[in-house]
């Protein structure tokens, strides 16, 4: 039985240069594959959604695609026509090797003078394998076309949710970072016109009295969403660059400097698209020169460095050993994200360019657990719920966690860390964590003073199914291939995090921003960004 188009990629390797590093003409030789001129051939779980089609529907609702719900069904009825096809298939190849084996166990005609005999029984033979081969070849171009339409829906749903998700569009509070810092019990920090007494001066104002920021001669050189960081500010940039790529090394994580212009095809295999379900235009295309049309990949700007760190590794066969695998990687990112200029997004809150550092994570795919045996009895210490040990995605999603509180908690940012509901999970995620930092300037916003600076998400097998990246040798036969589990989380967002600093950093009484002390040895020794004069 077909597979549905899921059969691997052979193992990209390198070119194998010769002892002196030239090629036989005498030129450097180029070691590295050449780019791929089409997409990994992505490999949808059909069978899981052909299974439950139900369950799939309302996971579609639950992240809000309901303009998807009927699909799950529409794949499941193209099966049953898909399978139909089989079966007729099976009948006639098998009537059509048994002619085949016929005609080869018949003797060779013979001739006379008058000419060749004519076999009528073998003639009939093979006016009928005819007309079979014609009746098979029609019915598996009819297979092939139910398969890719199975595909293609497939790829358009969501990806399956993880249980603890909340359902709805309301997140749910797990716990806080330096909460005691908070001017006021964060339950009642909420969207008001009336702030708690303390700071409640912006990063703009902050940013252009101290001269670190100019949003004017970015808006006449670039356009709205735009910046520049002057002084100290692009200091504390680079501080923060630093800062979070120390923390992940510590941790084990590899560096990376990954491109930021990638193949649109990458960057929809990891759950990004040009325009969003509502239509809102999300990363940047790049126009073709004319002689390229229509020949080469359409090429996008990187929204984030997610999308070159998880193509990094597209139709590679990952060992079992080899994983996981951790990378860190520096770049800019932008975020076409048009829409109207207001206060949810002023300043630096939502910019169309900004340097990200990300974390990305290839683990192994979660074990299959034994099905557990009923006991004879139940002693006390059997009777308490046992919680089954982390599988490989969630010990690293903790670890990568842990990598985010520490920063912001060792940057003295008051935040809260947030379980994302199901309707803002986005295409790829299954399960998502947001930390938003207390931003005295967003008080009168839908969220009230708190402001997104990273997120986390687990994405199951959805990008290495698209990405058609597998690892070998998994389960007890060692024989098996599957696909891995993919991670990525902010290590340090710029631009929101340097608005957080500003405005909790804020000092009246000197004017001036206190640095956070673990900044402070990547910014030569400032302690204060007080008013240049």
């Amino acid at each position: 039985m077909a597979n549905h188009g899921c059969k691997g990629r052979p193992e990209q390797h390198p070119h194998t240069p010769s002892a002196h590093g030239c090629s036989p003409a005498g030129q450097v030789a180029d070691n590295s594959p050449p780019a791929p001129p089409t997409a990994p051939r992505p490999c949808p779980n059909i069978k899981a959604i052909r299974t439950d089609p139900d369950y799939h529907s309302q996971n579609c609702i639950n992240r809000n695609y309901p303009h998807l719900a009927e699909t799950p069904q529409r794949i499941a009825a193209l099966y049953e026509q898909w399978a139909a096809l089989q079966t007729s298939l099976r009948t006639e190849r098998g009537r059509h090797n048994n002619i085949s084996g016929r005609l080869r166990a018949r003797a060779p005609m013979k001739s006379t003078l008058a000419g060749d005999v004519v076999d009528e029984e073998r003639e009939s033979l093979l006016a009928e394998a005819k007309v079979l081969k014609e009746k098979i070849t029609k019915v598996e171009a009819e297979e092939a076309a139910l398969d890719e339409e199975m595909r293609e829906l497939a790829l358009q749903l969501p990806n399956t949710m993880h249980p603890d998700t909340p359902i709805g569009d309301e997140p749910k509070v797990l716990r806080y970072i330096n909460e005691h810092i908070l001017p006021a019990a964060p339950e009642t920090l909420v969207s008001s016109v009336n702030p708690p007494p303390g700071n409640s001066k912006s990063h703009i104002q902050i940013g252009s009295e101290l001269h670190l920021l100019d949003f004017s001669a970015a808006a006449t050189v670039s356009g709205w969403g735009w910046y520049y960081l002057l002084n100290e500010a692009v200091l504390l940039e680079q501080a923060l660059i630093n800062y979070a790529l120390h923390l992940a090394v510590q941790q084990g994580w590899q560096l990376v400097t990954p491109p930021s212009i990638v193949y649109s095809h990458i960057a929809a295999a990891c759950g990004f698209k040009p325009r969003d379900q509502h239509g809102e235009q999300q990363i940047y295309t790049l126009q073709q020169p004319a002689r390229h049309q229509g020949t080469k990949p359409e090429l996008s700007l990187a929204g984030t460095a997610e999308i070159p760190l998880a193509g990094m590794y597209a139709n590679r066969v990952f060992s079992e050993d080899e994983l996981p695998l951790k990378t860190v990687g520096v770049s800019r990112s932008y975020r076409a994200e048009a829409g109207a200029r207001g206060v949810e997004s002023k300043g630096l809150y939502r910019v169309h360019e900004f340097t990200k550092v990300e974390m990305f994570a290839w683990t192994l795919p979660d074990p299959t657990s034994a099905t557990p045996t009923e006991p004879n009895s139940i002693t006390e210490a059997e009777a308490t719920p046992k919680h089954p040990p982390p599988t490989p995605a969630e010990k690293v999603f903790s670890e990568m966690l842990h990598l985010q509180t520490t920063l912001l908690a060792s940057l003295s940012l008051p935040a809260r860390i947030l379980s994302m509901p199901s309707t803002d999970l986005g295409a790829s995620a299954s399960n998502k964590i947001d930390i938003e930092a207390y931003m005295p300037s967003r008080y009168n916003t839908s969220t009230g003073p708190w402001g997104e600076v990273s997120s986390l998400s687990n994405c199951l097998d959805y990008q290495s199914r698209r990405l058609n990246a597998r690892v070998r040798n998994v389960g007890p036969d060692k024989k098996k291939m599957e696909f891995p589990v993919t991670l990525n989380g902010t290590a340090v967002a710029v631009p929101r995090v340097l608005l957080a600093i500003l405005e909790n950093g804020w000092d009246e009484g000197v004017q001036g921003v206190v640095v956070p002390e673990v900044l402070r040895k990547w910014m030569g020794g400032v302690e204060v960004i007080k008013k240049r004069h």
